[in-house]
């Protein structure tokens, strides 16, 4: 029986869209409790609340888009695949709680670690997907194999992600920018 994948991509972006608007949750309640100056004030004294959520977005869309993309080349899920898609989602869905601590504790190293360490076994998970649908026939459109280009690209996003992590104990979240070199690895041929 050939298990279509429409079902678990239904259900995992119903997940992140509920993960991704649970970001929000902490800058509503900043609002019902109103302080005594002009709103100006109100942003102002929540800046790492509202930087943590404006990461944390970007950070689950790109999440969600590279996700997305893998999934357009998914003929059948395996149990497998299924339960890397779990994990994957396990790490989506408790992104919210590390942003919330980033807002809260934003110089805390723990929680700096806490927070790329989610993203980083996201990515991570998704490396796996990646490289089990370019290299089970029964699971990817069009397997070609897992070529060498290929494997890099996988896993690069993973090893930035994994040195990102080591460096945030000396330059913090700035060692996330390293993902911007992410789009190099579509380029390896």
């Amino acid at each position: 029986m050939k298990r279509e994948p429409d079902r678990l991509v239904l259900f995992t972006d119903a997940v992140v869209a509920i993960a991704i608007t649970l970001l929000v949750l902490p800058l509503v309640e900043i609002t019902a409790e109103p302080g005594e100056g002009p709103p100006i004030e109100l942003v102002s004294h929540h800046w790492p609340q509202i930087f943590s959520f404006l990461l944390s977005f970007a950070v689950i869309a790109q999440l969600w888009f590279t996700h997305h993309r893998l999934f357009e080349n998914v003929r059948e899920y395996t149990t497998p695949l299924m339960v890397l898609n779990m994990a994957w989602v396990l790490t989506i869905v408790v992104l919210p709680f590390p942003t919330e601590l980033v807002g809260t504790y934003p110089d805390d190293l723990f929680v700096k670690l806490f927070y790329v360490g989610t993203v980083l076994a996201s990515s991570v998970l998704l490396t796996a997907m990646t490289l089990l649908v370019h290299g089970d026939l029964r699971v990817g459109r069009d397997v070609a194999g897992l070529s060498r280009p290929m494997v890099l690209r996988a896993v690069l996003p993973a090893v930035l992600l994994l040195l990102a992590f080591a460096l945030v104990p000396f330059i913090s979240y700035y060692s996330m920018l390293l993902l911007l070199l992410s789009p190099l690895a579509q380029r390896i041929r």
